[in-house]
């Protein structure tokens, strides 16, 4: 799946994340959230870049993901926000830690995925990052923030997926073709 993901070619690269863009631009949820936590493409995951411009133009905040310890933190991004590589080369804020937003105070978080399956559950790169995160999620009967969004290609759409006890489910999957709420969640439009 991380080949075929690789495999797509730039111009259809950018044609689906324009398209991405607009799905999730349609979402009143989406819309309506404050503190977006976003991701810089690696490995052929699907650019946000459009999905961050239409966030800022709309006033929202923007945030990136930056390694710390076994999870994440959160940091404010634009343009300007100096960048630099974490220990897998991928490029993170370069910021005082004041400057960090926990995971509970986010509305929305969109991550990168390798497959998802229509339950909501993600199969990522391994490393666990945002399902320790977001553990605490898991105990909750009732989820209210953050909404936890996968971003994909429709392609990395397998029938089904085996969870592991410690991974949290997704509420949401967007892809090029369509905002998709999971089995097992419902996403207000």
């Amino acid at each position: 799946m991380r080949a075929r993901r690789r495999g797509v070619s730039k111009p259809e690269r950018a044609r689906m994340a324009e398209a991405l863009a607009r799905h999730l631009g349609a979402s009143l949820r989406v819309r309506r959230a404050r503190r977006i936590a976003c991701y810089l493409p690696n490995d052929g995951e699907m650019d946000l870049g459009p999905v961050m411009d239409f966030l800022r133009a709309a006033g929202r905040q923007v945030l990136l993901p930056a390694l710390h310890g076994t999870g994440l933190w959160f940091f404010p991004y634009d343009r300007d926000t100096p960048l630099a590589p974490n220990r897998f080369g991928i490029p993170e804020p370069d910021a005082p830690a004041h400057t960090r937003c926990p995971a509970r105070n986010l509305d929305l978080v969109l991550m990168p995925l390798v497959a998802f399956d229509p339950s909501g559950n993600r199969l990522g790169m391994g490393g666990g990052f945002y399902d320790r995160t977001f553990s605490y999620l898991r105990n909750r009967k009732f989820w209210t923030k953050p909404l936890l969004i996968g971003i994909a290609y429709e392609f990395q759409r397998l029938d089904s997926l085996t969870p592991s006890p410690w991974d949290v489910p997704l509420q949401a999957i967007a892809t090029e073709k369509s905002l998709h709420p999971t089995n097992s969640q419902e996403i207000p439009q």
